[in-house]
């Protein structure tokens, strides 16, 4: 590969790296959106479907760590299953995951704009074109970050996180202190309990429990600008995992810790600064608003990077048009996939200001990406256990760490996939399927060019 197409190699650490998987999970935001929801579904088994998707989700991890081990690729997942399987099936892994992240940009700026209106225009907070404008600018700003270096984004990324992570840490410490002794609701162990499941049960809560957990992959989709492209980024998606899955079940603990039931119905999507207003007076309370704020930038941030990485690899191995490769000159970064995502958010929050409410804009995405998301991870779990098959009896290591565990997982994932489609309106369906279905289009038009390259007469 010429340096020309080289992205900014060696650039982070594996301390960076586990930031980036941390804020790819968008702590802050993941619990303040979906942490009522999965209470509704669940009760108080919240903590449990956390623990046991978590547990879930670390077989895609480890699937994620041995692949990027064997082929440190950009486009991560993309090149895995198309190496695995078929680079047909390949693309729509990869195409997937584009897809998801252009959905974000509506999922992910919405929440940091309501925040940004909510400490400044509180009257403005719920209107959803004032919502979208502020969106917007955030949109345009991340994006900008991101095409002046990988170098720049972390710091920002490291700043970000480490203050969100502090005020978490800080609201959970402060509710075991003044609420273990009068707690709303009893700590039992039964919150832990696998056996308080039915499988209907644990199906429904699993839909809200694995959106918690996507974006840590990020770390891998920036292997290439990572020292020990081979070993980093996978340790760092682990620590990733066990920071985010420790962080979850404990919020969602002093969550039943402080607030009854009818606090956290009546919290919607704002249950961390519910939880924030029972343990301080305003205006400390809104240390709240502030980390769900920094958590939605921060996770914006990493999924344009995941987008761009993987539109950058796509399109360097010619699975996509090679003008999405091309590389800032200066900043090594893939600016011009970088407009395309910038351009593609701007678009879906145009359209997205004409639904009547905030909550539906996020409600229609949240699902829609979780769909995606099952997608392209139960792919490359598939992929791992494949490609890992003939040394699966090597040692009972290798059997359940490169086979059982990873194809389990992916098992788990479709399910739920095919298990959520009834449950989804229309809308959410055409965006997560449909999504999907119609990079059909790119590839047909990929392949068509590829063609007629190959038929070209040599001069």
């Amino acid at each position: 590969m010429s340096e020309s197409t080289q992205l900014h190699k060696d650039a982070l650490g594996v301390g960076e790296s586990i930031v980036m998987g941390v804020a790819g999970t968008a702590p802050a935001f993941s619990i303040a959106a979906t942490t009522a929801a999965l209470m509704a579904a669940v009760g108080n088994l919240a903590p449990a479907s956390l623990l046991y998707c978590g547990l879930i989700m670390f077989g895609v991890a480890f699937a994620y760590m041995h692949l990027n081990r064997i082929n440190p690729n950009a486009g991560a997942s993309y090149a895995w299953v198309a190496a695995a399987f078929h680079p047909a099936l390949g693309f729509f892994a990869g195409w997937a995951l584009l897809v998801a992240s252009a959905v974000f940009m509506v999922s992910g700026t919405i929440p940091a704009a309501t925040a940004t209106l909510s400490l400044i225009r509180p009257d403005l907070a719920n209107d959803p074109h004032w919502v979208t404008a502020v969106a917007a600018l955030w949109l345009l700003a991340v994006s900008a970050v991101i095409i002046k270096g990988i170098k720049p984004t972390s710091y920002t990324q490291v700043a970000m996180s480490v203050v969100e992570l502090l005020i978490l840490l800080l609201i959970i410490v402060a509710a075991v202190i003044r609420y273990g002794a009068a707690p709303a609701h009893v700590p039992t162990l039964a919150w832990l309990s696998a056996t308080q499941f039915t499988p209907q049960l644990f199906a429904t809560g699993a839909l809200t429990a694995l959106f918690f957990f996507w974006g840590w992959d990020v770390t891998v989709n920036l292997n290439e600008e990572t020292r020990d492209a081979a070993h980093a980024p996978g340790r760092g998606a682990m620590w990733a995992m066990v920071i985010v899955l420790l962080l979850f079940m404990a919020f969602a603990s002093v969550t039943l810790l402080v607030l009854s039931d009818k606090e956290i119905e009546q919290s919607s999507t704002n249950i961390v600064l519910a939880v924030a207003d029972k343990l301080f007076p305003k205006p400390w309370s809104y240390m709240a608003v502030i980390a769900v704020m920094l958590s939605t930038i921060g996770t914006l941030e990493t999924s344009i990077l995941q987008f761009t990485r993987t539109m950058y690899a796509k399109a360097r191995d010619g699975a996509l048009h090679r003008r999405y490769a091309v590389l800032h000159p200066v900043w090594r970064t893939p600016w011009a996939a970088t407009l395309v995502i910038a351009a593609l958010g701007l678009v879906l929050l145009f359209l997205s200001s004409y639904f009547p409410s905030v909550n539906q804009i996020i409600k229609a995405s949240v699902n829609a990406i979780g769909f995606q998301v099952a997608f392209y991870y139960g792919l490359a779990g598939f992929a791992c256990a494949w490609h890992f098959r003939k040394q699966a009896f090597r040692s009972v290591h290798d059997l359940v760490f490169l086979v059982l565990w990873p194809a389990a997982s992916a098992t788990f994932l479709f399910f739920v996939a095919a298990y959520s489609i009834p449950t989804f309106d229309l809308t959410t369906n055409v965006v997560g399927i449909g999504g999907i279905v119609i990079g059909i289009v790119p590839w047909w038009l990929n392949r068509r060019r590829a063609t007629a390259i190959q038929s070209m007469p040599l001069s």
